[in-house]
C-alpha cells in the first residue's frame, strides 16, 4: 500500500491514496495487514490488546491492528520477482518471499496473455521503513487519520514479504483510489485467487480489516486459501477466525 506520498515507497509520490495498510498508504489505502495467530481475527479496535503472532513465517499469517509481527522480523527468503516495476531504482520494495515471488511472476504472465500489463509498486518493507512512513503520515494528517490508511510499525503486511502493491505498467493510479476503476483492477479481482493471491482489503470490509479499500494490495496466501476466501467473499480475518480456534 502506499500513500500519496508514497507509503509504498514507490517513489514517494504515489498518487492519491496510498497503500499503507499493509503498505504504507493513505486514506484510500488500507493495505496493511494484520497478523497471524491467535486472538480475534478482526481488524481490531483501538481498545483491543495487541498480540504478537506466534508463526510470523507462516504463509497464512494474519497481521493487522490486533496482531503484530515480532520486533524487526525479516523473512530469510526474500527475492526479487522477475516482473516489471514502475520505478527503476534498486530497493527493498522490489522484494517478496520466494514462493510469493514465483506466484506473482505467474500472475503477471497470465495477465499479459489476457492483454493486461501489470507492474510492481511496493513489496517488502522493513519495520524501520514503515516507522518512517507512519510518522510522516502522522505529521501530515494526524495520528487518528493516519491509522485509517497506514499501519503502525510491526503491523504492516508488507513486512511479511507476502504482499505486493501492483498497478498497470504505465504506473497511472498506482496505490491510488482511481485504480479501482481500471481494467487491471478488474482482472485482479477476477483472477488473483487462481495464483494464490487475495485482494487483502476489499471494498465494504473496512470494519473487518481496519483499513480502507485497496484494490492494488495483493497478499499471497496460497491457492487453496485464496480460492476459499474469494469463493466466500470474505477477508483473511474472517477466514482465520473460522479456521482457527480462538482462545477465550
Amino acid at each position: 500500500m502506499a500513500k500519496p506520498g508514497d507509503p509504498s515507497g514507490t517513489s514517494g509520490q504515489t498518487a492519491g491514496k496510498g497503500t499503507e495498510a499493509g503498505s504504507g498508504t493513505k486514506p484510500g489505502a488500507g493495505n496493511d495487514g494484520k497478523t497471524a495467530g491467535g486472538g480475534s481475527a478482526t481488524g481490531g479496535k483501538s481498545g483491543d490488546a495487541v498480540q504478537v503472532v506466534a508463526k510470523p513465517a507462516d504463509i497464512a499469517v494474519l497481521v493487522n491492528k490486533t496482531y503484530k509481527l515480532p520486533d524487526n522480523f525479516k523473512p530469510d527468503d526474500l527475492v526479487e520477482p522477475n516482473i516489471p516495476f514502475i520505478f527503476k531504482e534498486k530497493s527493498e520494495k522490489r522484494l517478496m518471499r520466494k514462493e510469493a515471488a514465483g506466484a506473482l511472476e505467474k500472475l503477471v504472465a497470465a495477465a499479459k496473455k489476457d492483454g493486461i500489463s501489470l507492474a510492481g509498486v511496493s513489496g517488502y518493507r522493513s519495520q524501520a521503513t514503515q516507522k518512517t512512513l507512519f510518522e510522516n503520515y502522522v505529521k501530515k494528517d494526524g495520528e487518528e487519520a493516519a491509522r485509517k490508511y497506514s499501519a503502525v510499525p510491526g503491523h504492516s503486511e508488507h513486512q511479511t514479504g507476502l504482499a505486493m502493491d501492483v498497478s498497470g505498467s504505465d504506473g497511472k493510479c498506482a496505490a491510488s483510489d482511481c485504480f479501482a476503476g481500471t481494467k487491471e483492477a478488474k482482472w485482479l479481482a477476477e483472477h488473483a485467487a487462481e495464483h494464490g493471491f487475495i485482494i487483502r482489503y476489499p471494498k465494504g470490509k473496512e470494519e473487518t480489516t481496519g483499513y480502507q479499500y485497496e484494490p492494488w494490495h495483493l497478499r499471497f496466501v496460497g491457492t487453496k486459501i485464496a480460492k476459499d476466501i474469494a469463493d466466500k467473499g470474505i477477508t483473511l480475518e474472517e477466514y482465520m477466525l473460522n479456521a482457527v480456534p480462538v482462545s477465550k
